[in-house]
């Protein structure tokens, strides 16, 4: 059985670049922490976007340029980057991409449980939880709070409760 934790769009823009926040910063420790001592498989997925973003859906409704490929701010943190072996980028906030990859390792090697850190709580973490809890029903998704940050304190929050009664385990959650 093996253990996977995803570590969800830990990039330049999201901690302090366009769209950073002190909350994403403050959980860079915590998730450089988690990394370290994870017994298991470690994923990242990387927000993706190209020059054409602003024309975008995401674009129109998100008027702020950030993940462009081949840009600092579409890079892991420097922090992590040393241990992202594996990378899966997305141009979405849920990426049925890692669906698959995990689905077809699942049919190789059983997959215990899959934790998930990383940014934003309320965007990409929940969309891809749930994504996960329904291509892989059987298997256990948690969700380490200390290790996440929303785009506010409250939206994390909601995130975080709106996970449990979708069976995803959220650990770690002090509210």
């Amino acid at each position: 059985m093996e253990k996977i934790l995803i570590v969800v769009d830990m990039q330049r823009d999201f901690i302090d670049g366009a769209l950073g926040t002190a909350e994403a910063a403050a959980i860079l420790p915590n998730v450089l922490n988690k990394i370290k001592n994870f017994e298991g498989r470690v994923l990242f997925t990387r927000d993706t976007h190209d020059h054409s973003y602003m024309d975008s859906l995401e674009g129109h409704y998100l008027p702020v340029p950030h993940c462009i490929v081949n840009t600092p701010g579409w890079e892991i943190h420097p922090e992590l980057a040393p241990y992202a072996n594996k990378i899966i980028d997305k141009p979405a906030f849920g990426s049925l991409e890692l669906a698959e990859y995990l689905v077809a390792l699942q049919e190789d090697v059983p997959i215990e449980c899959i934790e998930m850190v990383g940014l934003c709580t309320d965007i990409c973490v929940i969309s891809n939880a749930l994504i996960l809890k329904a291509a892989l029903p059987q298997v256990d998704v948690i969700v380490d709070a200390s290790c996440c940050a929303g785009t506010t304190e409250e939206n994390h929050r909601t995130a975080l409760k709106a996970l449990e009664p979708c069976q995803v385990k959220v650990i770690n959650a002090n509210f």
